[in-house]
């Protein structure tokens, strides 16, 4: 599978940042090439978790070096019983038990998660071996969100002819409120920039600026720019994040029709960060794109976390593993 333009400059610039990424699922051939393949271009430090014995036979019968990889069994790990602890110490007034917390920490999604938790890592991918629910769950039961209350959410890097855009949430929520909505805007904004992706916002609808009457879709996207605005102004002014809505893609993206329906955006039908108002209308927009315009599609990249982890399609190839460690260990430097 050839690389991208895109992916090669996103494996670029992860090499000088040194990070530190888990790979849970060593028991996956496709996972430790991947890790062999980062390891070799030092793409970042890998920490991969499974049997030892085993992965040491894997790497050896292919001619892969091992030399640079952490390799860690959870099941058998000093660390174990101290996760375990922290864990329980984390969840016990959900209910659970220390019999139940050790049970759960010995699992690789978990373990990963404690890793990172204790500081000895700065991201996480797993799911070539996992559903989303799994990966997700960790991560929200340890990582937890990055503000107390604040939305987890995803995005899709998209490779059009070159020219990156970020959509957004194509993955986790289904159904967004207004303020869930401006979540998602901002840190998709936040996002863009930790990959040199303009963050001009477009909180996107069948309407432009009223165009479509007044029905409660529309109104909650124009309640969502008007929380979105406050958040930037009040967490991350002077930054250049411009945000408008709502919009009508072509009114987003086509400069000349923006001209027409939209004079006074200061998006100038130029956005690149794209904020769909419901989980329909973003995984279909993105897979029109994907597969009628021949787009590069990278993602789900989650969002909105303490650390990074993301999640990959149990379909990926080798590169689509390697891409995504590229891409968590710049996301973790933002």
């Amino acid at each position: 599978m050839e690389r991208s333009a895109f992916i090669q400059q996103i494996i670029d610039a992860a090499k000088v940042k040194n990070r530190n990424i888990v790979l849970p699922e060593g028991s996956d051939e496709r996972v430790c090439e991947a890790a062999h393949v980062i390891n070799s271009e030092g793409i970042a430090n890998i920490t991969l978790l499974g049997d030892s014995a085993a992965l040491a036979e894997t790497f050896s019968s292919k001619g892969w070096n091992l030399d640079g990889i952490t390799v860690i069994n959870p099941e058998t790990s000093d660390k174990l019983q101290e996760y375990a602890n922290l864990f329980f110490e984390m969840r016990k007034a959900k209910g659970i038990t220390p019999e139940q917390a050790l049970e759960t920490v010995k699992t690789a999604n978990y373990f990963g998660t404690m890793i990172m938790q204790s500081g000895d890592a700065d991201g996480m991918v797993s799911g070539a071996a996992h559903s989303t629910a799994d990966t997700v769950r960790p991560a929200l039961q340890v990582i937890k969100s990055a503000k107390k209350g604040a939305t987890v959410s995803s995005f899709f890097i998209m490779d059009v002819d070159g020219v990156q855009y970020i959509f957004s949430d194509c993955a986790l929520v289904v159904d967004p409120t207004a303020e869930q909505l401006a979540d998602i805007a901002v840190d998709s904004a936040v996002s863009a920039m930790a990959y040199d992706i303009p963050p001009k916002v477009a909180l996107l609808s069948f309407s432009s600026y009223g165009s479509g009457g007044k029905c409660p879709m529309v109104e909650k996207v124009q309640k969502a720019l008007e929380l979105a605005k406050a958040k930037v102004e009040a967490e991350h002014a002077g930054k250049g994040i411009i945000i408008d809505g709502e919009l009508q893609t072509d009114s987003a993206i086509v400069p000349a029709v923006a001209a027409k329906k939209a004079p006074e955006s200061p998006l100038g039908g130029e956005a690149r960060v794209l904020i769909f108002p419901d989980l329909n209308a973003a995984n279909i927009g993105y897979k029109l794109v994907q597969r009628m315009a021949k787009a590069g599609a990278y993602g789900p990249v989650l969002q909105g976390l303490n650390k990074p982890v993301n999640d990959l399609s149990r379909g990926c190839y080798v590169e689509d593993i390697v891409g995504t460690v590229a891409l968590t260990a710049l996301q973790a430097d933002s």
